[in-house]
């Protein structure tokens, strides 16, 4: 097949990408205005879009060889390796918006890309840049999104196979070796085994790309055991997998920065940057991070034996708190073996710390459900996990969380387990077993059984309440630092009457006259964006009003969906909406919107979608929208409609 670019006369040669966190408006509105500009500097341009239908218009080898130059306009990761030895520029996306004559001029000059190193910047203000703490959160929850299939799926097989085939022994919950259900386990096991080295790796990818997952994962792989790798004494559990996979992903980016010859370049990011950097990583937790750990563990472990004598309320607090903490780690793993070690002798202190071992995973499952807004559908559906390997005493169930929300899941953790070891104390709970949760009761190794529920459950509570309060005062400062008011306002509740869309529905039926306002009563952002909600809840596709406009806020909050030249598309992707579902509104004296070009918005379309809803045709047509909103004519007849049934007809162009 012959390439576009495959023109006797030569112009230049320019190549883009485009793309957003949501992958809905801006992607193709940068894509369009890159194309138009494109075409009045006599330039030929190809832009590959990367948005929530997919990679469309994907650059080929043949074109990526005969241009002289890439754009990348995104504020997501886009991978770069591909580009090596091309000039490139890397932009925010808004800047594909708002300056692509200049993105062009600019990108003939640029640097060229040296073996998968972030391109050079633009001058843009728009989106992180990938620096500062916007980046490292992002990475973070890289790291958490892969990590959470391995401990749900890891998680729920142990948990069964406990459930069904189990016994208890002296040595803990143990299987019938070569039975079905010992390999359940096993299966288990290997999830659970995947799960910090995935988590470590995805962190690392995210901050040196490609080149950065291979140390990643196998600092990964240290933190989760490395006492069976090189015989240490501790593992440093997840709060370790955090720090090896931001050290990865760091040392790759300053090993790109080394100037090496043009011979070397190609086998940098596929041979000398993973080599060097696991070297580097590898020889930096055996002999410098694996010391302080074996350190502190021998230490706890010799001051908590020294504390077995002590009043049973703060030694069950400590044991608490301990098991809390690091979850894998070695807080966590000292105050296990102490008192695993103290079964036979002294059956109340595994007591404490069989009523601290679930309260991590149940009170992050409860969390989820007595706040739902607080948390995404993924968080959800983690919790609803978490609950049951909660009751299986599978405390790694509520890693992700912590993993997430290291401030606010690790003290609330923290203060729930203390509280269920202070209360099991107390109350001179047994534990003949080494193992914990409600599960251990029904093998009749506990003594005490209503007060270790009992303390169980006071544990569990505290955590939940804890972390939403934490999660909440979180959510307030990050509104007050964004400058939006905080405010406690009812959940808007709008009547849903039952409906057929009719023959005015276009945009497949997400948008029709019904979801169309001549002019918005509201003058400020967030009230026009809770008038949109209450327009598309009549709908009756909305299934939760005020959560729809928390996501779509929260949206606003990573950057302005203020596109310039009087337009603002303020979007959500939730299930607060149970079908994709558009409105339009205009304001005549405009809005405000933070839009770079310092334009109000005065054509303003809401677009909400539910989270299963990527990749399906109606993206496409969004897409589509996002296009045609950059031809000056079509957004000034839609500004003129004379009621609701014109502002259809117009829209209708795009189909």
């Amino acid at each position: 097949m012959a390439s576009p670019f495959s023109d006797r006369h030569r112009k230049p040669r320019i190549l883009a990408v485009t793309a957003c966190p949501a992958g809905i408006a801006h992607t193709y509105m940068a894509a369009e205005k890159l194309t138009r500009a494109a075409a009045t500097l006599d330039t030929e341009m190809k832009v590959e879009t990367q948005g929530s239908i997919g990679t469309e218009n994907l650059l080929t080898d043949d074109d990526i060889a005969e241009a002289d130059g890439v754009i990348i306009a995104a504020d997501k990761d886009v991978a770069l390796d591909r580009f090596v030895g091309k000039k490139l520029l890397s932009v925010p996306v808004a800047d594909g918006i708002h300056r692509p004559e200049q993105l062009i001029e600019q990108v003939q000059n640029a640097p060229v890309h040296e073996g998968g190193a972030p391109g050079p910047k633009g001058d843009g203000t728009g989106g992180e840049g990938g620096k500062g703490r916007g980046a490292a959160y992002k990475a973070l929850m890289n790291g958490v999104s892969h990590m959470i299939p391995f401990v749900v799926v890891g998680g729920l097989l142990i948990a069964v196979s406990i459930a069904l085939g189990g016994h208890s022994t002296s040595n803990g919950i143990e299987f019938d070796e070569g039975s079905f259900w010992f390999y359940v386990n096993a299966l288990g096991g290997i999830g659970f085994k995947l799960m910090l080295p995935i988590f470590s790796g995805y962190i690392a990818f995210a901050l040196g790309d490609r080149p950065a997952l291979v140390p990643g994962m196998i600092g990964g792989f240290l933190a989760a055991d490395a006492v069976h790798i090189y015989g240490a004494e501790a593992n440093a559990g997840f709060l370790g997998a955090i720090a090896t996979g931001f050290l990865a992903g760091y040392m790759a980016l300053l090993i790109r920065k080394v100037k090496v010859p043009k011979s070397v370049q190609p086998i940098m990011p596929i041979i000398v940057i993973p080599i060097v950097s696991t070297l580097a990583l590898g020889m930096l937790y055996i002999y410098v991070l694996g010391k302080p750990i074996s350190w502190a563990f021998t230490y706890l472990t010799s001051w908590l034996n020294g504390m077995t004598g002590s009043s049973a309320i703060l030694l069950g607090a400590l044991i608490g708190l301990m098991i809390a903490f690091d979850m894998g780690g070695p807080f966590n793993k000292t105050a296990f073996l102490v008192a695993v070690g103290l079964i036979g002798t002294n059956n109340t202190v595994m007591g404490m710390a069989a009523a601290a071992i679930p309260v991590m995973p149940l009170g992050q499952g409860l969390a989820t459900l007595l706040r739902r807004k607080l948390y995404s559908e993924q968080e959800r559906e983690t919790g609803i996990a978490a609950l049951l390997m909660g009751l299986f005493g599978i405390s790694e169930g509520a890693i992700p969380f912590a993993a997430a929300r290291p401030a606010q899941v690790i003290p609330a953790n923290m203060l729930g387990g203390a509280v269920a070891g202070a209360v099991a104390g107390m109350a001179g709970v047994e534990d003949s077993v080494p193992h914990g949760g409600p599960i251990v009761s029904l093998f009749g190794a506990i003594g005490g059984a209503v007060m270790f529920f009992v303390a169980i459950a006071a544990g569990t509570a505290v955590t939940a309440l804890t972390t939403n309060a934490l999660i909440d005062v979180k959510r307030r400062e990050g509104r007050r630092e964004a400058g939006v008011a905080v405010s406690v306002q009812a959940p808007v509740s709008v009547p849903s009457p039952a409906r057929g869309y009719g023959d005015h529905e276009m945009l497949s039926g997400y948008l029709t006259t019904e979801t169309v306002k001549l002019e918005l009563a509201s003058r400020e952002k967030e009230a026009a964006i809770r008038e949109l909600a209450a327009m598309l809840a009549t709908t009756g596709n909305v299934r939760d009003a005020d959560e729809l406009v928390r996501v779509a806020l929260a949206r606003e909050e990573q950057g302005t969906t203020g596109l310039g030249e009087g337009i603002a598309i303020p979007h959500a992707k939730t299930d607060a909406v149970s079908a994709p579902t558009v409105g339009f509104a205009r304001s005549a004296e405009g809005i405000e919107w933070g839009s770079l070009d310092a334009t109000k918005a005065k054509l303003i379309f809401m677009i909400s979608v539910p989270e299963a809803a990527a990749g399906q045709g109606h993206l496409r047509i969004l897409a589509l929208l996002s296009r045609k909103l950059m031809d000056p004519e079509f957004r000034e007849r839609l500004a003129e409609a004379a009621d609701e049934r014109a502002v259809v007809s117009v829209l209708r162009e795009i189909q």
